[in-house]
């Protein structure tokens, strides 16, 4: 197990690049590695997938080629590995330290603080007098410590369930829906675009990556809108996903 062979502390983490709070979390674990890679640390990420186009192994490598990850990553498509670490959603981390100890954890987005104190913490238990940086400081104001926020509203699956993506009728039926949060996601697969409407205004064009999100709306603030998509055949959608926004 590479927890058991590292020479420093091992960072896992449990993402699907299609996944909206994985793709949110990974800004922080790219910049813990570049931070702390010449310290000891290791990072491995675990691909474990959330939708059906992502257990695909060759979508799978491409997205995660687009979301820009250095370190390595294993493709964990059948979810053994998943189910023994117990991972409870998307993303999940764990910090494993001298001995093979387990000494953080941390499920779904969040307490980046406090991840990057328990990094710090393993790296002096290796050698007291390395010097380490400040924290880094929140990339997002709801990422700000102690900061409460609204709930946003639920991920929506168009198709009926994470397993079935929806796609449109011989016509071209629109999918539309009223959400209250930050930012609204679109995850998707297949070629082609979809045209988005907010609050009934005019359509805006978005050119969909193969498989992955796609950002539909949002400035960062707790509101409540509506959307209407269009979309081309040859795109289907799996999820409408919606991240917080500040009160």
């Amino acid at each position: 197990m590479a927890a058991l062979t590292a020479a420093g502390p091992v960072l896992v983490h449990f993402f699907d690049p299609a996944q909206l709070n994985s793709v949110r979390a990974l800004p922080y674990i790219t910049e813990w590695n570049r931070r702390y890679l010449p310290l000891g640390l290791t990072t491995l990420g675990i691909h474990s997938p959330r939708f059906g186009f992502t257990a695909d192994a060759t979508l799978a490598t491409e997205a995660i080629g687009r979301i820009g990850i250095d370190h390595p990553v294993a493709l964990d498509l059948d979810y053994a590995i998943w189910h023994d670490y117990g991972c409870k959603g998307w993303p999940a981390l764990f910090l494993w330290g001298r001995g093979g100890a387990l000494v953080w954890a941390h499920n779904g987005e969040g307490e980046y603080l406090e991840t990057e104190e328990a990094i710090q913490e393993s790296l002096r238990a290796d050698d007291v007098a390395v010097e380490l940086p400040r924290p880094m400081n929140a990339l997002r104001a709801t990422d700000q410590p102690g900061m409460l926020l609204p709930v946003p509203s639920a991920e929506v699956f168009p198709g009926g369930s994470a397993a079935k993506p929806w796609e449109p009728g011989p016509e071209g039926s629109p999918l539309e829906l009223a959400y209250e949060a930050g930012e609204a996601w679109a995850v998707t697969d297949g070629e082609g675009e979809l045209s988005v409407s907010v609050d009934n205004g005019a359509g805006a064009p978005i050119s969909v990556p193969p498989a992955g999100l796609s950002k539909l709306a949002g400035n960062g603030s707790h509101e409540a809108h509506s959307v209407r998509l269009e979309v081309s055949p040859g795109v289907r959608i799996w999820a409408i996903s919606f991240a917080p926004g500040t009160p």
